[in-house]
Formats: C-alpha cells, structure tokens, sequence
C-alpha cells in the first residue's frame, strides 16, 4: 500500500499546527487529522489568555526587571523539583533546552512571524520560598497582543498556505482508534470518521460514526493534548502526595480534550511517564454563559485578597493570591472542603481580578487600544462586573454581616462563623494602618507595589478591607478547575517517542501536551506558568523539523 503523505499529524491544535508548518517549510506532504470540526482549529490555545514565557525579553527590560537565563533555570529546577529516574534524562535536558529557547530565539523568531506582545509583564507563580525553590524570582508572564487566537494565527497561516500549495490535507471529523507498524515501523493510522457538524468551537460534537479510514505515512506525529476534559482519568491519575480527588471539579477545556490517543500510542510501544502529574487551578468560577459542560473559568488574581478556607481561616503562609497553585491545591484537598473563598472589596476587584481565557478579554484579544485604555479605566472591567451581577460563585454586599450570610447561603453549610471572620479581617486591617508588619501577605503586597507593572495594573494600593469607601465586600467561592496534563509520552531532543527500552519508537514523533510538552514532563511537578503554549510551540517545532529530516 502506497504512503497517502510523507508525515502523519493527529491533532490539529498549536502544537500540531506549528509542526506541520515546519514540515511545510521544508517541502513535505502532510493529511493533518483531528475529531472535532474545522471551526476548532487552534484547539485550546484559541481560548487561552496568550501568555508566553520570555527571559531577559525588550518587554522586561523596558520595566528595569533584570532576567537571565541562569535566573530562569534555578527558577525551574526549583519550581520542577525532578526527583525520579526518568526526570534526570529528558524531562531534565528539555527544561534545559526550552529555558534556552526562552532566553535566545523565542520571541525574535515568534516576533519575525507577526506576533506582538503587551508592554507590561505579568508576575505568576511569586512561590513565596527561599532562593532555589519554586516561582518566578522575577516577572516574566509576556500576553500576546491578540491572546490565543494571536498565538495561533501565524501557524494557522502557515498550515494554510501549505494546503495552496497541495502539501496539506486536513481531515477533520476523522478520530483516530489505532496505530499500526509495517516491519517494525509505525506507519498506519486509522479510525472512524465521525459525521459532518456544525458545532460552535468548544461545545459538544456528534459523536455518530458514518465510515472508517486508514491512512499510511512514513512518520506519525502526535499531538492531541492533555487528559482535563476527562474528570474519570484525572481521578484515576489523581495523585496520593494531592490528596483525595475532587467530588466536584470545573472544565477549564472541552470534553473532546479525552487523553485517549496517549492509551492508542501505548498500544504501539510508547512510553507513557509521570502520569500522576498534573496542574489544575484553584481559582475556578462557574462560567455564567457556558460553552462546554461544567465550564470553568480561572480567576487570575492580583495579591491583595484575603484568602480563605472554607470555615474562613486563611490559607497558611505563602498561599498567597498568585503564589504557589500546587501548593494552595494539596492543602485544599488535605483540609476536608473542596472550595475555599477570596474576600476582597470592589477596590481590589477592579484592579486586580483579570480572568483567563480569549473571551474572557475582548479588548486584548481583538487588539483593541481603545478596549485595553477603557479597562484601565473602569472601577471594574466589564467581564468581571459580568460575573459579579451573574457569577453563581460570587457574593456582593455592602456590609460583613450581609457578606457572611450570603456565603453561608451560597453552599448551605452554615461554616463562617461571623465573629471570627470579623477578628481575621481586622487583624489584618491593623497591619495596614502601620508602615512595619509581621503580615507576610501585607509585606508582599508592599512589595509587589515595587513593581511598576503591578503598580499601574494589578496591585491596589494597600487600605483596609471594612473600609466603607472601598465598598462593596465581595465574596467569591473558589472551585478546582482541571487544565493541563503535565507528564505525557516520552519523547528524546528531537521528539521522537520512546520504548519502555529507551530507544526510539520507529515512525512516532509526539510534541505538545501529549508529551508532556517535552521529554514527558518538561515541568516536573509545577508550572512557572506562560509555559504551556511555548511548550506547544517548542516541541511542534522540534518535532516538526525533526520528521522533516527523517522522511524520505
């Protein structure tokens, strides 16, 4: 049987499509497959905020924030904390390499093909630890003018311009169910072919099945994401060190996001590593104008809110706003509750509260200068107020007492206890009033002021929660929100797929969230965060070049 391409890619999302643009370039043919329908196209980096991890960028620079990449690299050794076998191999020289791509070629190269970047740099993952431990010692969260849709639009592009030119098929309603080999060597992928439909991008398509295909190349690249949209395999993967699995969790992606083609390439001989690593958000809120099931979305906070359990005692030192996710989810799930609460005020709320996702940030996504000038300047940008008016998960009143009442209302478990949440925030207020504290919370907000980024758009000035003039109080009730696989299919400097041997996996490259971004898990156990679309990017273009070569 004849090849029907040179090159085999499964999944059409950033990775998938930055490595056929590779394969472009170089002149090779390309059937591109993906279940869903064509409008999804770009995957999850469409619905993303747009961040990207930049090191010593024009950006920070700009902003007098002095980068490195020895700097960045102790951040992510710390942050990564490889402590098993297979870490100290790929996992490890991945970190090493995408560290260096952030820090050499990565934005001029992303910068040459169109993309453009926000003048202020976001500061996620501030960790709170010592020196070698995890976070950003520095900011380094670089938004892209155009958020996820401006990541994707230049390798959409590219992929485009393949399919002018004869070198690109996209198959779209074509889910794969097997891999096979000839010889020893993976080069047959085949599946069913789903029915046409026109689904809006992200809600729910036909699973109907109306033929089958099979299709055979000289190499096969996978790149069809992660495990959060499949709530049954993250439990099953749930880490021991996590606790015990939610009962509730959101979607911070569609249900099509199943992890299934991992288990197909596992049938064929992959390797399969650090499986029980995972990044899942702490900040989730139900989407009042869903567009998955159980969609979620992620608040991005600022420093300033008071963060508590869900009986009203804070979170211990540094579970921070921002600080440190993993952290703030293992003691979530060890303390009995599946929720806890911000308490902040309309002050905070205004300057602090951005909320992740493309449609989420009209003004950011469709470029607007006028938008991102009228957010500045709003007591609360719009697609917050949106979630304060109709948000299930907040509570807005003018007083503590309307406020606790309201959250005891909101779950129907009568745990805040007035009195006490009344001490907690005075206490705290105190420590406003004086320029010396033993708060580290106040210490770190005084801190972030530092920063003229924080201090133009995502730190309020300190000031007391009850004070009347920086009304209303707000609650809002904090749910587990899935995102990202962390570990994935194995995979060597030039992506290709692993045996449990060690050797390369004839014909199977992978990249992307199905690699664990690389190596099966560039990032350890934590994420510095503006990681995960560069990871697409980086392994899709390694994996991309590296077949290239290969082909014949």
């Amino acid at each position: 049987m004849a090849n029907d391409a040179d090159v085999i890619v499964i999944g059409a999302g950033l990775a998938g499509l930055v490595a056929t643009a590779e394969l472009v370039d170089a002149g090779r043919s390309v059937i591109v497959l993906d279940q869903e329908p064509e409008r999804s196209i770009g995957g999850q980096a469409h619905w993303s905020f747009g961040g990207l991890f930049f090191v010593d960028s024009p950006e920070q620079r700009r902003l007098r924030i002095k980068d490195s990449r020895e700097l960045a690299l102790q951040d992510w050794l710390g942050t990564a904390g490889f402590d098993r076998p297979e870490d100290d191999h790929w996992p490890r020289k991945w970190a090493e390499a995408y560290v260096d791509f952030a820090a050499g070629e990565k934005r001029a190269w992303l910068h040459g093909q169109g993309m453009r970047f926000f003048p202020v740099v976001g500061w996620a993952e501030r960790g709170g630890y010592d020196a070698t431990g995890h976070g950003n010692s520095v900011p380094r969260f670089h938004i892209t003018w155009g958020t996820g849709p401006g990541v994707v639009e230049p390798f959409e592009r590219r992929v485009r311009a393949g399919v002018a030119k004869g070198l690109v098929t996209f198959r779209f309603r074509h889910r794969v169910t097997a891999l096979a080999t000839t010889a020893g060597v993976v080069d047959t992928v085949s599946g069913e072919i789903l029915e046409p439909s026109e689904a809006v991008r992200g809600t729910a398509s036909s699973r109907t099945v109306t033929g089958a295909f099979t299709f055979k190349a000289q190499a096969v690249i996978v790149t069809s994401g992660g495990i959060g949209g499949n709530h049954e395999l993250v439990r099953a993967q749930w880490p021991e060190r996590l606790g015990t699995p939610p009962k509730k969790m959101l979607s911070g992606v569609p249900a099509h996001v199943d992890g299934l083609m991992l288990g197909i390439t596992e049938a064929v001989g992959a390797r399969h590593i650090n499986r029980d690593r995972m990044w899942h958000y702490t900040e989730g809120i139900e989407n009042w104008n869903p567009i998955w099931a159980r969609h979620g979305i992620r608040i991005l906070p600022g420093p300033s809110s008071l963060w508590l359990d869900a009986r009203g005692r804070r979170l211990p030192v540094p579970l921070f706003p921002g600080f440190d996710t993993l952290g703030t989810l293992e003691h979530i799930m060890r303390s009995g509750h599946e929720y806890t609460w911000f308490v902040l005020d309309q002050r905070i709320i205004g300057k602090e509260f951005a909320l992740s996702g493309s449609e989420q940030n009209p003004d950011l996504t469709g470029k607007s200068v006028r938008g991102v000038i009228g957010r500045a300047r709003a007591d609360v940008p719009g697609p917050v107020k949106a979630f304060m008016d109709n948000g299930a998960d907040f509570v807005v009143e003018k007083d503590l007492s309307a406020l606790v009442r309201g959250m005891n209302a909101l779950t129907g478990e009568g745990l805040i206890d007035e009195d006490g949440l009344r001490r907690e925030i005075t206490a705290r207020d105190r420590e406003i009033a004086n320029p010396f504290t033993k708060d580290l919370q106040v210490m770190a907000v005084r801190g972030a002021r530092k920063y003229l980024g924080d201090k133009l758009i995502r730190t309020a000035a300190p000031h007391r929660l009850l004070d009347p003039q920086a009304g209303p109080l707000i609650a809002v009730r904090l749910n587990i929100l899935t995102r990202k696989s962390l570990g994935g299919l194995e995979t060597d400097l030039s992506s290709r797929v692993l045996t449990a041997a060690g050797a390369p996996l004839p014909g199977v490259y992978a990249a992307g969230e199905a690699a664990g971004f690389g190596g099966g898990g560039v990032h350890g156990y934590r994420s510095l965060e503006g990681t995960f679309l560069g990871g697409c990017i980086f392994s899709g273009r390694t994996a991309g070049r590296a077949a290239a070569k290969a082909v014949r």
